[in-house]
Protein backbone atom coordinates (compact mmCIF):
# COMPACT_ATOMS: atom_id res chain seq x y z
CA UNK A 1 0.00 0.00 0.00
CA UNK A 2 2.86 2.43 0.76
CA UNK A 3 4.19 2.43 -2.82
CA UNK A 4 0.74 3.05 -4.32
CA UNK A 5 -0.08 5.73 -1.77
CA UNK A 6 3.22 7.59 -2.23
CA UNK A 7 3.03 7.45 -6.01
CA UNK A 8 -0.57 8.65 -6.36
CA UNK A 9 -0.23 11.23 -3.58
CA UNK A 10 2.91 12.81 -5.04
CA UNK A 11 1.68 12.84 -8.64
CA UNK A 12 -1.70 14.32 -7.62
CA UNK A 13 -0.13 16.95 -5.41
CA UNK A 14 2.44 17.99 -8.00
CA UNK A 15 -0.33 18.37 -10.58
CA UNK A 16 -2.48 20.37 -8.13
CA UNK A 17 0.45 22.67 -7.25
CA UNK A 18 1.23 23.29 -10.92
CA UNK A 19 -2.42 24.20 -11.65
CA UNK A 20 -2.50 26.61 -8.71
CA UNK A 21 0.79 28.27 -9.65
CA UNK A 22 -0.40 28.72 -13.24
CA UNK A 23 -3.66 30.20 -12.05
CA UNK A 24 -2.15 32.62 -9.53
CA UNK A 25 0.81 33.71 -11.66
CA UNK A 26 -1.30 34.78 -14.65
CA UNK A 27 -4.50 35.98 -12.99
CA UNK A 28 -3.54 39.62 -13.63
CA UNK A 29 -3.36 38.85 -17.35
CA UNK A 30 -7.01 37.67 -17.35
CA UNK A 31 -5.84 34.15 -18.19
CA UNK A 32 -6.29 30.70 -16.71
CA UNK A 33 -3.95 27.71 -16.50
CA UNK A 34 -4.84 26.08 -19.84
CA UNK A 35 -4.31 29.40 -21.64
CA UNK A 36 -0.78 29.60 -20.22
CA UNK A 37 0.29 26.38 -21.87
CA UNK A 38 -1.15 27.36 -25.25
CA UNK A 39 0.52 30.78 -25.22
CA UNK A 40 3.80 29.27 -24.04
CA UNK A 41 3.98 26.75 -26.90
CA UNK A 42 2.85 29.24 -29.55
CA UNK A 43 5.51 31.64 -28.28
CA UNK A 44 8.23 29.00 -28.50
CA UNK A 45 7.16 27.74 -31.95
CA UNK A 46 5.91 31.05 -33.41
CA UNK A 47 2.93 29.31 -35.06
CA UNK A 48 1.09 26.09 -34.26
CA UNK A 49 -2.17 24.47 -35.26
CA UNK A 50 -4.79 23.39 -32.73
CA UNK A 51 -3.90 19.80 -33.56
CA UNK A 52 -0.23 20.41 -32.74
CA UNK A 53 -1.20 22.14 -29.49
CA UNK A 54 -3.28 19.12 -28.46
CA UNK A 55 -0.17 16.96 -28.68
CA UNK A 56 2.18 19.43 -26.98
CA UNK A 57 -0.25 20.32 -24.19
CA UNK A 58 -1.47 16.77 -23.63
CA UNK A 59 -5.07 17.97 -23.88
CA UNK A 60 -8.02 16.80 -25.92
CA UNK A 61 -9.43 18.70 -28.88
CA UNK A 62 -12.35 20.14 -26.89
CA UNK A 63 -10.17 21.61 -24.13
CA UNK A 64 -7.77 23.17 -26.64
CA UNK A 65 -10.66 24.52 -28.74
CA UNK A 66 -12.16 26.24 -25.68
CA UNK A 67 -8.80 27.75 -24.73
CA UNK A 68 -8.12 28.95 -28.26
CA UNK A 69 -11.58 30.45 -28.61
CA UNK A 70 -11.02 32.44 -25.40
CA UNK A 71 -7.50 33.52 -26.46
CA UNK A 72 -8.72 34.61 -29.89
CA UNK A 73 -11.76 36.45 -28.50
CA UNK A 74 -9.55 38.30 -25.99
CA UNK A 75 -7.06 39.26 -28.70
CA UNK A 76 -4.08 37.09 -27.66
CA UNK A 77 -3.91 34.98 -30.83
CA UNK A 78 -4.96 35.20 -34.43
CA UNK A 79 -5.56 32.72 -37.21
CA UNK A 80 -6.55 32.62 -40.84
CA UNK A 81 -8.64 29.58 -41.76
CA UNK A 82 -7.19 27.56 -44.60
CA UNK A 83 -9.97 26.07 -46.72
CA UNK A 84 -12.32 26.66 -43.78
CA UNK A 85 -10.53 24.09 -41.60
CA UNK A 86 -9.84 26.03 -38.44
CA UNK A 87 -8.40 23.02 -36.60
CA UNK A 88 -5.54 22.82 -39.15
CA UNK A 89 -4.91 26.58 -39.29
CA UNK A 90 -1.63 27.94 -37.91
CA UNK A 91 -2.17 30.18 -34.91
CA UNK A 92 0.14 33.04 -34.06
CA UNK A 93 0.42 35.58 -31.28
CA UNK A 94 -0.89 39.10 -31.60
CA UNK A 95 1.11 41.93 -30.05
CA UNK A 96 -0.97 41.51 -26.90
CA UNK A 97 -0.33 37.77 -26.98
CA UNK A 98 3.41 38.26 -27.47
CA UNK A 99 3.57 40.60 -24.47
CA UNK A 100 1.57 38.19 -22.31
CA UNK A 101 3.57 35.15 -23.41
CA UNK A 102 6.85 36.96 -22.67
CA UNK A 103 5.60 37.56 -19.12
CA UNK A 104 4.49 33.92 -18.90
CA UNK A 105 7.88 32.63 -20.08
CA UNK A 106 9.66 34.79 -17.48
CA UNK A 107 7.35 33.49 -14.75
CA UNK A 108 7.85 29.90 -15.86
CA UNK A 109 11.63 30.31 -15.80
CA UNK A 110 11.43 31.80 -12.30
CA UNK A 111 9.21 28.99 -11.00
CA UNK A 112 11.43 26.33 -12.60
CA UNK A 113 14.47 27.87 -10.91
CA UNK A 114 12.70 27.64 -7.54
CA UNK A 115 11.50 24.12 -8.21
CA UNK A 116 15.06 23.01 -8.98
CA UNK A 117 16.49 24.32 -5.71
CA UNK A 118 18.34 21.51 -3.96
CA UNK A 119 18.04 19.15 -6.94
CA UNK A 120 21.22 18.41 -8.86
CA UNK A 121 21.20 18.35 -12.66
CA UNK A 122 21.96 14.62 -12.50
CA UNK A 123 18.98 13.92 -10.23
CA UNK A 124 16.71 16.09 -12.38
CA UNK A 125 17.67 14.15 -15.52
CA UNK A 126 17.13 10.82 -13.74
CA UNK A 127 13.73 12.01 -12.51
CA UNK A 128 12.61 13.05 -16.02
CA UNK A 129 13.85 9.77 -17.46
CA UNK A 130 11.96 7.80 -14.82
CA UNK A 131 8.79 9.87 -15.33
CA UNK A 132 8.96 9.30 -19.10
CA UNK A 133 9.24 5.55 -18.55
CA UNK A 134 6.37 5.57 -16.03
CA UNK A 135 4.25 7.59 -18.46
CA UNK A 136 5.01 5.16 -21.30
CA UNK A 137 4.13 2.19 -19.07
CA UNK A 138 0.86 3.79 -17.94
CA UNK A 139 -0.02 4.61 -21.56
CA UNK A 140 0.66 0.99 -22.52
CA UNK A 141 -1.64 -0.23 -19.74
CA UNK A 142 -4.37 2.16 -20.91
CA UNK A 143 -3.93 0.96 -24.50
CA UNK A 144 -4.44 -2.60 -23.29
CA UNK A 145 -7.92 -1.55 -22.07
CA UNK A 146 -8.83 -0.48 -25.60
CA UNK A 147 -7.96 -3.88 -27.11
Amino acid sequence: MERFSSFTFLISNISRHIRKIKSVEVSELDLKGPHVTCLYYINKSKALTAKELCVLCGEDKGAISRSLEYLETKGFITSLPIDGKKYKTPLSLTEKGQEASNVICQKIDSVLDRVAEGVSEEHRLIMYSALEKINDNLKSICNDYND
